[in-house]
């Protein structure tokens, strides 16, 4: 009988990668190893495998290097703190080109500035910025080369090569390094002497512009590992730990279970444990999505990173460190991040098809000319031309243009865009899930029912109270009253209620049914009435609701709190599904469940208990107004915390993408028509000038247009 060997896990970070392509080609190579399964996630710059049999973690750092990239194993990893910025080096790069390719770009556009010797000057700006600022496009070009793929990188580095190469040869060989040298403005389609012409303005321009694109993607990835740092932020660092000797204040990591700790009124709880001494009212809200702060008492369990909002809690540690229900929060964040499947660069899938095609083209052109009789100049020439032309400088500004003014058009509207590779999902949504509060409602404690003596009383008593009902009813109260009268004698029974004296009458507010969301109002022995306080439904959901189902949308309530009051919200919102009493860490694989059902899903949620589920969507929408960790989890951004937000952000993601395929249309359209002429022999320098710079005003027109968008 074979004995089945047990899979062992390990995490090991990858560098080395430019596009989401080379993550897939990663895997590929990993998953050949016999025992291996593995998942490359770009965004995060890590793999995680689980191998089994004779292999070894070295085999796998071995099978990536031996792929074109490095990696490392979690022991490996440097111990010096991470660079504050890494896409500094990018930034540096992208500022070095821009200053010397602006001069080159000019000089060759405006033949009246072509002084004396201009082109020795454009060859003196031009060539750091093919060398070191375009290192990037030629590193990761050679490495697709080896591994016999095609990439956008592969185009830049071909073209831009060529334009350098062919501009050197014909400056040093040509005639285009006689004094007096101009490129006059001539759109005429002619034979003409190849010696003569330089392209420095193109591997100037191309370079300039691709690495353009590639930092405002950059800058937005370095944000996919922040959620997870935002988790960690939100536990407590220190903790009041009980000893013989009284209370001594010790840093969170050095809790221990079976340690007993002290929580006061508005601390957080350090981590997981069961209540020794002690009630008080606990918001959990961050992890559970209830509305409704949680009456503890002696026996009750507790979770780390929760607000004690009431009285003062002994609480024995159960669980600390990576077994909390914060750090498995965490785990499930990343989790869902590293399994999102990465749409991969649209110009990278076009690139696929169109490098070859070019190579091939341009190599036919050489046979051609040679094999009929031409000059070896004038058979280089073509060829050359035929790489020059292919090199469209709008494809550098296809993607980066778009996103730029429709993100930007978004953040006026109050939406925020990670980056392009969140636009692709928009296109297929057709679930979106909402998480109940503090998207569908307002996350806060109101008074809905109950007036007159009543509230003006228990208002009264309740604004002596640290308890968030009993704040709901003394704002609904001096809201309705005004100034309140003082109260004597106050007490606060935890998980029970409040009394007290007011105008000379003993009032009690007690709570009143297991929710804790309506409470009895008791003077001189008798029962007056009911106060019910709940967390109220913001009054844009409904329209919201209606303006989703107009994108195609199918709306889902998704809640940790009860069903009662999800179905209650879902009606008046205008929902007909409902998944209610949801832990946090089973939201994700409703989401996950939906999925495989064949859906593709967008989630709204704004709390951390949403974070896993935000990110394991193939759309996550963070409202603004909720944590860092549901906002560094998600795809957009809804900075107005409005849910209406959601069906803009979706509309303007979709046209942006529309926007983004249209320009790579036509970046390649221009160049593509101007092949023929460039096999011909009859490209003329200004000609191809012209028609990239009609390319690259066409991209920059057509993404200007997204300015235009309006919210609904």
């Amino acid at each position: 009988m074979t004995r089945q060997l047990e899979a062992k896990n390990v995490e090991l970070a990858i560098t080395g990668m430019t596009c989401a392509s080379c993550a897939a080609r990663i895997e590929r190579k990993l998953n050949k190893l016999d025992g291996v399964t593995a998942t490359v996630n770009y965004a995060t710059e890590k793999a995680k495998v689980a191998y089994a049999g004779e292999v070894a973690p070295r085999d796998l750092v071995a099978q990536i290097e031996a792929a074109g990239y490095g990696a490392t194993l979690p022991a490996e990893k440097p111990t010096e703190a991470e660079p504050t910025d890494p896409t500094r080096t990018l930034r540096q790069r992208l500022l070095g080109a821009a200053v010397l390719s602006v001069p080159v770009v000019v000089l060759a556009m405006v033949p009246a500035w072509q002084f004396t010797y201009w082109q020795w000057i454009s060859l003196a700006l031009a060539a750091p910025v093919l060398v070191w600022g375009a290192w990037p496009f030629h590193r990761a070009a050679y490495a697709n080369l080896r591994h016999g793929a095609a990439t956008m990188d592969t185009l830049i580095s071909i073209g831009t090569l060529a334009a350098f190469g062919w501009s050197l040869y014909a400056l040093l060989f040509g005639a285009a390094g006689t004094p007096g040298l101009k490129h006059p403005f001539e759109l005429t389609i002619e034979r003409m002497a190849g010696d003569g012409a330089i392209y420095l303005e193109v591997a100037a321009g191309v370079t300039t512009f691709i690495l353009a694109g590639r930092y405002f993607e950059a800058r937005s990835k370095r944000r996919a590992g922040a959620a997870l740092r935002a988790l960690l932020d939100l536990g407590a660092k220190d903790v009041a730990v009980l000893t013989g000797g009284g209370e001594r204040r010790i840093p969170i990591g050095d809790l221990a279970v079976g340690d007993r700790f002290v929580v006061r009124p508005g601390e957080k709880v350090a981590t997981d444990g069961v209540v020794a001494d002690g009630g008080s009212a606990i918001d959990a809200s961050l992890l559970t999505g209830e509305s409704v702060p949680v009456e503890v008492r002696p026996g009750d369990t507790v979770a780390g990173a929760t607000v004690n909002v009431g009285g003062r809690l002994v609480v024995r540690a159960t669980r600390v460190g990576a077994d909390t229900q914060l750090a498995q929060t965490a785990r499930l964040v990343e989790a869902a991040q590293t399994g999102k499947a990465q749409v991969q660069r649209l110009a990278d899938r076009v690139s696929a098809v169109f490098v070859p095609i070019v190579i091939a083209l341009a190599v036919a052109t050489l046979a051609f000319w040679l094999g009929a009789g031409g000059s070896p100049s004038a058979a280089f020439t073509a060829a050359v031309a035929v790489l020059i032309i292919a090199c469209p400088c709008a494809l550098g500004l296809a993607t980066p243009t778009a996103l730029l003014v429709g993100t930007g058009r978004g953040a006026q509207l109050g939406i925020l865009i990670k980056g392009p590779e969140v636009l692709e999902s928009t296109r297929r949504v057709d679930t979106v899930v909402l998480d109940k509060t503090g998207t569908v409602t307002t996350g806060k404690m109101a008074l809905v029912e109950g007036d007159g003596e009543v509230l003006r009383l228990a208002g009264a008593v309740e604004a002596a109270s640290e308890h968030p009902i009993g704040r709901a009813i003394a704002d609904a109260a001096r809201a309705r009253f005004g100034t309140l009268p003082s109260v004597v004698d106050f007490r606060s029974t935890p998980g029970v209620g409040v009394r007290g004296v007011v105008e000379g009458r003993t009032v009690s507010v007690a709570r009143a049914d297991g929710a804790g969301t309506t409470v009895g109002v008791t003077w001189d022995g008798e029962v007056r009435g009911r106060l019910t306080v709940a967390d109220t439904i913001k009054p844009t959901s409904a329209e919201a609701v209606r303006r989703l189902r107009g994108l195609g949308l199918t709306p889902i309530l998704l809640t940790g709190d009860s069903e009662r009051v999800a179905r209650a919200v879902a009606a008046e919102v205008g929902i007909e599904r409902v998944i209610a009493e949801v832990l946090p860490k089973d939201k994700a694989d409703v989401v996950r469940g939906l999925q495989e059902d064949g859906k593709v899903v967008a989630m709204v949620g704004d709390g951390v208990n949403d974070a896993a589920a935000l990110a394991q969507a193939d759309l996550g929408l963070a409202m603004g107004t909720g944590t860092d960790v549901a906002i560094e989890a998600a795809d957009l951004t809804l900075v107005r915390g409005d849910l209406r937000a959601a069906a803009d952000a979706i509309r303007l993601s979709r046209r942006t993408l529309r926007t983004i395929k249209g320009n790579l249309f036509w970046a390649f359209a221009y160049n593509v028509a101007a092949l023929p002429l460039a096999a011909a022999g009859l490209l003329n320098p200004m000609l191809a000038g012209a028609a990239m710079a009609a390319s690259s005003v066409f991209v920059v027109t057509n993404s200007l247009r997204l300015r235009t968008f309006r919210a609904s």
